[in-house]
């Protein structure tokens, strides 16, 4: 499994004017309008560069990380949401978090191997790419690697499958289907046959 994630660090200054011509101003230099939730705190509006903050959310979003500010003051939090519009990132929520405290997050599972089924005609269905999972900050994976190269045709992943770190639990329910490997579904040239119209088409009704 993947190893917990390093901490990493986004800069952040704060918001002063609110008008639309300032946030626009701010997108066109480059910069993200943001807002931190915690509870500790009032949210504190604050803009961040763009390219970092892509850097960033690459990873996901159980990836905690460490956003300062050009105050000094440095906030661990989690990526919120991610607001776009005509495919480009508008603003962008994060939440502060308490390392002593654990938290809930959606992990990504990343697959590793080739199931044994895919190699007799096989395909593997993907029900879910993510597992949400509960745990102290620091405890939390960036991600979660699961083998599934024993997976024969028929088989199926459940989230009591996967090995979580030490530390995290599972939120939702063990039987959760992650992933399958299924045959591919008969070609259904047949049913244009005259005698599979005949078998198929209703008796009339009297």
């Amino acid at each position: 499994m993947a190893t917990n994630h390093q901490t990493h660090r986004l800069d952040a200054a704060r918001r002063e004017t609110f008008t639309r011509a300032s946030l626009r101003q701010l997108r066109d230099s480059g910069r993200i309008p943001a807002v931190i939730y915690g509870a500790n705190t009032e949210p504190l509006p604050l803009h961040v560069d763009f390219k970092e903050l892509a850097k960033i959310s690459r990873t996901g979003r159980a990836e905690v990380f460490e956003l300062k500010l050009d105050s000094g003051e440095t906030y661990p939090v989690l990526i919120k949401e991610i607001q776009q519009r005509a495919g480009k990132v508008v603003h962008v929520d994060f939440q502060q978090v308490s390392k002593n405290k654990p938290i809930r997050v959606k992990v990504p599972l990343n697959l590793t191997g080739t199931a044994q089924g895919t190699k007799v005609g096989g395909v593997l269905q993907m029900q879910s790419t993510e597992l949400e999972v509960e745990g102290l900050p620091d405890d939390l994976p960036a991600e979660i690697d699961v083998d599934i190269s024993h997976l024969g045709t028929g088989d199926k992943l459940t989230a009591a499958d996967v090995t979580l770190p030490a530390g995290v639990t599972l939120v939702g329910a063990e039987e959760e289907l992650l992933a399958s490997i299924v045959l591919p579904r008969v070609a259904e040239a047949d049913l244009t046959s005259p005698d599979a119209a005949e078998e198929t088409e209703p008796a009339d009704e009297k």
